[in-house]
């Protein structure tokens, strides 16, 4: 009777499970269909380059975070409200507006001859990839904290 209630259990988890996966499913979406948040983004730092393509990333329990790409190649990923998460140049510049005044200036000031071209906002810290290829940590007021291997 216990190893019944034990398959019974395991079989319910197993579907639960799958039907995450069946449901959870990434879509593409028009540009206007994105949050405030991230259209006031894209305005703001990447005005003039025209969107190529959304994706929305949906997950069982709504949308888990939303994927674009610019016509000059440079991919951002927002999350659910619109916030950015990640921006990645694809080995070009990018805008510094949005960057945090602390890792802009350290980069700036040590690194003088190159330039960001790839961030991510984690949710105690940020990496920033500059164009000679070295990977910066910093906490999350901008603070430089390491080079990252």
């Amino acid at each position: 009777m216990k190893s019944l209630k034990k398959i019974t259990s395991l079989l319910s988890f197993i579907l639960v499970l799958s039907a995450g996966f069946i449901f959870a499913q990434d879509r593409a979406i028009s540009p206007n269909q994105l949050p405030a948040a991230a259209k006031k983004f894209l305005a703001g730092n990447f005005k003039g380059i025209a969107v190529g393509s959304v994706i929305e990333d949906r997950e069982i329990y709504g949308v888990d975070e939303y994927k674009v790409y610019l016509s000059n190649g440079v991919k951002i990923e927002f999350d659910s409200q619109g916030n950015w998460k990640e921006v990645d140049g694809k080995h070009q510049k990018l805008p510094y507006g949005f960057i945090p005044a602390g890792i802009r200036n350290y980069v700036v000031k040590s690194f003088p001859n190159t330039s960001i071209i790839k961030i991510e906002k984690e949710r105690w810290s940020y990496k920033a990839e500059l164009s000679n290829g070295v990977d910066l940590k910093f906490d999350k007021n901008g603070n430089f904290s390491k080079i990252d291997d």
